[in-house]
């Protein structure tokens, strides 16, 4: 089961999310609608999306298309950058990449922590 929480930081200008877990389509179409209620109260434009995926497992082939949808929300919300954050796994490191290149996500960067 996946979990998730957003804490937006005004003082930062960040938006931090905390993934963890294996995301199922119900899993990902709450954090969807939770997404666009946290990100309608600030201009994204002004603001970097930190996601700490140091708990995310990887994605099975039939949350992939979900997966990239979230990666298409980042982009067209405007972030000035997309971070993310995980453990040293070099699988889901290349995995999140594939999705990135695929969505055209250009100004992102994972950081292996």
């Amino acid at each position: 089961m996946g979990n998730f929480s957003f804490t937006p930081n005004s003082a930062t200008s960040t938006l931090k999310v905390r993934v963890e877990g294996a995301m199922s389509q119900e899993d990902a179409g709450r954090f969807i609608q939770e997404y666009n209620e946290h990100v309608s109260k600030f201009d994204p434009a002004k603001y970097d999306i930190i996601l700490d995926c140091t708990g995310l497992n990887v994605s099975s082939p039939d949350v992939l298309p979900m997966l990239e949808q979230c990666y298409i929300m980042y982009k067209n919300s405007g972030f000035k950058k997309v971070v993310f954050t995980i453990a040293k796994n070099p699988v889901l490191k290349m995995q999140l990449g594939r999705v990135a290149r695929a969505t055209k996500l250009e100004n992102y960067e994972i950081v292996e922590v």
